[in-house]
This record gives structure tokens, sequence and C-alpha cells, in this order.
């Protein structure tokens, strides 16, 4: 009998925290999948309370992709609340497409959020690019085609009042799957929002 071969490298997976997030965010996360998605990147994109614009975000999330894993690796994408959107930018307008094999969205403001509204972009351009109609979400939504060149799944809290209305926090491709929680703050915490976003995780 020869030497037992050595399991295939899994598609190393990246998540994205959100807005007045950290890495921590995922702690909860991290342990449901109990090592079963490795390689594991979970960046530090320091937001500035919302100062930093998306796109100068999404160049620093490709910067740590491409200090973890090279160039070309193929990688899974999850962004959280505001992270969905700088992944979402990234994949669309820094290139990010090209090695992305599945994004998933959750409880992110793809089409904006009006909890935004009221701040000006002068002092918070982060936030800024959340608002309705903002010039970045316009600009995503002019060529969808980098998005239908991979697996996209959004997740959504139809009584989000931070991604408001929740049922516009949705990627404009794939299909979308409401969660079972009533905040926002729950959706990374609670086992009924996880359970699906998990199972998708692990799905091959």
């Amino acid at each position: 009998m020869g030497p037992t071969p050595e399991p295939a490298p899994s598609t190393p997976l990246v998540l994205v925290h959100g807005l007045f997030d950290t890495p921590r965010v995922f702690d909860t996360l991290r342990r449901r999948l109990a090592g079963r998605r490795s390689p594991l990147l979970v960046p530090h994109l320091p937001h500035a309370l919302g100062s930093v614009p998306l796109d100068d975000l999404a160049a620093m999330l490709g910067s740590h992709i491409e200090a973890a894993f090279g160039a070309e690796q193929p990688v899974d994408l999850m962004g959280f609340s505001m992270g969905g959107v700088i992944g979402r930018t990234w994949i669309q307008l820094g290139g990010g497409h090209r090695r992305t094999r599945r994004f998933l969205s959750v409880a992110s403001p793809q089409r904006g959020t009006l909890a935004a509204v009221p701040w000006p972009r002068l002092a918070l351009a982060g936030i800024a690019d959340m608002k309705p109609g903002s010039d970045l979400l316009r600009r995503l939504d002019r060529d969808i085609e980098p998005l239908r060149q991979i697996e996209c799944c959004s997740f959504y809290c139809p009584t989000d009042l931070t991604v408001f209305p929740g049922w516009e926090a949705v990627l404009p491709v794939g299909p979308r799957q409401p969660l079972p929680v009533f905040w926002h703050n729950l959706l990374m915490a609670e086992p009924g929002s996880l359970d699906p976003v998990v199972a998708e995780l692990l799905r091959p």
C-alpha cells in the first residue's frame, strides 16, 4: 500500500469586517467553522470611524490578500455589513473578480442604507459611500459583469435598522436568503443567523 495522499488544499477564506467592527466580530463564526476553512484571513481594515473612503479600504483589502496568498491564488470572500461593500468594491473595481471563487454578502448595504443619509462626505467619506445612490454605489451598479463571473450569495436581515431597509441589503446577482434575527448586531452571534452562513461557507 502506498503512502496516504495529502488532502487537497481548500480555497482560502477571507472575512471582511464592517464599520465600528474589528476582526473579533467573527470570533463566534470562527469557532463554528472549527478549522474546517483553512487557510483563513481576517484582516483589520482601519476605517477611522467611517472617514476612510471605501475605495481605499478595498485597496487595503487587496494588499492583505496578495500579501497572504500571492497574486493568483483563488479565494472565497465574505463581507459583513460595510465589509460586504468593501469586498464588492475590490471585486468589481480592483480586479478581485479574477481570483474570487465565491462571494458572500451578509447584511451589507449593497443598495445603500438610509442610516448613512445624514452624514456629510467631507467628514465621513466611508459612511457617505453607503448612502443610497452614492457615487460609489452607482459605479458598482454600472457594470455588474464581474459579479456574474463568480458565485454570489446574499444574506439579509429583513428587520435590520442599521442597514435599512434590510431587504435592500442584497447583491444584484445570485440567490438571497433572509436571516431569522431582529437586530444587525446579532447577525454574527446568533445560531439562527450563523447556521445558514456556516453551511454556505462549508459547501464544496
